[in-house]
Formats: C-alpha cells, sequence, structure tokens
C-alpha cells in the first residue's frame, strides 16, 4: 500500500544501527488539514537513510511511504516507512555555486561625484 502525505520537516534524527545488518532514520513531519495540526514520525531504513541528506527542518516535502505492521510480545506496532522524498514544490534544490567569472572593477574616485543627482 502506497500512500503520499505533504507537510513540514520539523525534526530530523540521527541515523541508528539497530544491529549489524539494519539501520533506520526517523524524522517528523507536520502536516495540516481542516485547520488540525498533526506531527506524524515516520522513519527510512537501510540504503533509504540518505534520502533525507538533502533536506533540513523547515523544508516543505512530500513523503511517498507504506504502513508496515506487526505484533511482537502481544503488543502490535505499526511503523510509516518512506520510501521517496521530494520537496513539495517540485523545485530542485543546489547549493550556491562561487563564479569563475571576476567581479568589474569599483569606479574610479573621481566618478563617484559626477552622479546627477
Amino acid at each position: 500500500m502506497a500512500l503520499e502525505l505533504a507537510g513540514k520537516l520539523i525534526e530530523v534524527f540521527d541515523e541508528t544501527q539497530v544491529s549489524a545488518s539494519f539501520r533506520k532514520r526517523e524524522f517528523v513531519l507536520e502536516t495540516s488539514e481542516n485547520n488540525f495540526t498533526e506531527q506524524i514520525k515516520m522513519e527510512l531504513v537501510q540504503d533509504r537513510c540518505d534520502l533525507l541528506d538533502p533536506y533540513h527542518v523547515g523544508d516543505e516535502v512530500k513523503v511517498s511511504f507504506g504502513v508496515k505492521g506487526r505484533k511482537w510480545n502481544d503488543k502490535y506496532f505499526v511503523n510509516l516507512q518512506a520510501w521517496k522524498i521530494e520537496r513539495k514544490d517540485g523545485a530542485v534544490t543546489t547549493k550556491p555555486q562561487h563564479s569563475d567569472i571576476p567581479l568589474p572593477p569599483p569606479p574610479p574616485d573621481d566618478m563617484a561625484d559626477d552622479l546627477p543627482f
């Protein structure tokens, strides 16, 4: 079952090595619908833990996820396992890069008084 939620990242946790062969990373997504605000904890597992690296707290994202459930010690647990994260507006975030094009030199001092106003 594949579902989607959109909202704001309000918390991103460090990756946790659960066992020698299993790792996970949790995050909290805040959603607002019908004047109700919800904080929903989700998780990424194994090689998907790195999907959160380009995002920061405060980013608006859309998360595709599946619902996983199991019984352990007569208790039932539900996990929301994300498998895709993208910017809510579809924009790609890039780091600003410094241009190799040099800036023009400043005007000479005698031109500073030549302004018409």
